[in-house]
């Protein structure tokens, strides 16, 4: 078992370098850029970002330098750029590291994860590390609440559904999860603001954010409470559309087992129904439910969380990655994919580690590499 984790983790370096380099290049492709946005910011659509522009009185820099010089070759490069000065693009592409060769700016990125430097944030004021440790715990609160409250209602529901398959349990119980399923995410998110958060009926729970503004003045256990309080709207809306698929994965991998020979001869030995269930079944059935569980905690994660996110205005990790895509904050934008990525990785690997815990039969050491 060392061995393959040994091979497993040596395999997330050409995966990681693989998903960094397609990313690199559809980015070189894209169209826009931040020196495009610095130059419509200069044209008067935003200032917010233009106190970044090369330091201490960058605005004052770049107001000054606006209408300054010939248009020339490098105006060409951007659009809306003539009448700029050339010197003062020049400095953009230094500052923003465009003066480099576009493989010479990958490897250096590359190099630079390899050792958790992700530099800083072309548009704010501070690291990218510190950005994605601001948003992280975010992020983890709506993933693991979700993934965990999903799994611990579909796997009993789904052995219940396959127990009673064809009754009328079963029935509506289907029809309930696949409603569930239909209804969008963050359309389930607004109905419970609007009924639960002071929208129009009740005012029960807060509308925003992770923790009250008396926060640090709490007791220990008034701080659980508080916090409790606060995901309970984003976590229902992004958990009520996760049970379908695995309740009906659970189901049917029950079913499938309970069919099989070594069902009928465990009960014709006399075993008990719950022993054959959770003595033989349940063991073989569960594999399929794990394997499912990376890319359940993932999609949470990231995916699930970005419009509930901005619903409740709860500042994480995947808000923080779209608006990055958005404002072409391309440190922000490589280190979250690396980080997602890196946590996809390590994440299916303890899913197959997991196998080995419900099934000791199976043995990664015999499979062919």
């Amino acid at each position: 078992m060392a061995a393959y984790i040994v091979r497993r983790l040596l395999l997330m370096i050409p995966t990681i370098f693989g998903i960094l380099l397609i990313s690199f290049a559809v980015i070189q492709f894209a169209p826009g850029g931040p020196i495009e946005r610095i130059i419509a910011q200069l044209q008067g659509t935003e200032v917010s970002a233009t106190a970044r522009i090369g330091g201490t009185g960058g605005g004052d820099f770049a107001q000054q330098n606006m209408m300054g010089g010939a248009d020339g070759a490098l105006n060409s490069k951007y659009r809306g750029a003539q009448g700029l000065d050339p010197a003062f693009l020049r400095s953009l592409e230094v500052q923003f590291g465009f003066d480099k060769p576009a493989h010479e700016r990958f490897f250096l990125m590359v190099w630079n994860y390899v050792r958790f430097d992700f530099g800083s944030s072309y548009f704010r004021d501070t690291s990218v590390l510190s950005l994605i440790a601001e948003k992280l715990p975010v992020s983890i609160s709506l993933g693991l609440w979700t993934t965990l409250i999903t799994y611990l209602i579909s796997i009993p529901l789904g052995i219940r559904k396959a127990i009673r398959d064809g009754s009328r349990f079963d029935t509506w119980t289907s029809g309930v999860i696949i409603v569930g399923y239909a209804v969008p995410g963050f359309l389930f998110a607004v109905f419970l603001i609007v009924l639960f958060a002071g929208g129009s009926y009740f005012s029960i729970f807060p509308l925003r954010g992770l923790t009250s503004d008396n926060w640090e003045s709490l007791s220990l256990a008034g701080k659980v409470l508080d916090y409790l309080w606060h995901i309970v709207l984003p976590v229902t809306a992004m958990t009520i559309g996760a049970f379908a698929t695995t309740t009906l994965l659970t189901k049917n991998s029950f079913l499938d087992e309970i069919r099989k020979q070594y069902v009928m001869t465990a009960r014709a030995k006399g075993l008990s129904e719950r022993q054959v269930l959770y003595g033989h079944v349940f063991r073989n059935a569960m594999l399929i439910v794990v394997a499912g569980f990376p890319g359940a905690f993932v999609g949470a994660f990231f995916a699930g969380s970005l419009l509930i996110e901005t619903i409740f205005s709860l500042d994480g990790l995947g808000l923080l990655s779209y608006e990055s895509i958005i404002n072409r904050d391309y440190p922000v934008v490589f280190a979250t994919l690396y980080v997602f990525g890196l946590v996809g990785l390590i994440v299916s690997l303890i899913s197959d580690l997991t196998y080995t815990w419900i099934d000791p039969r199976i043995d990664f050491e015999t499979r062919e590499v």
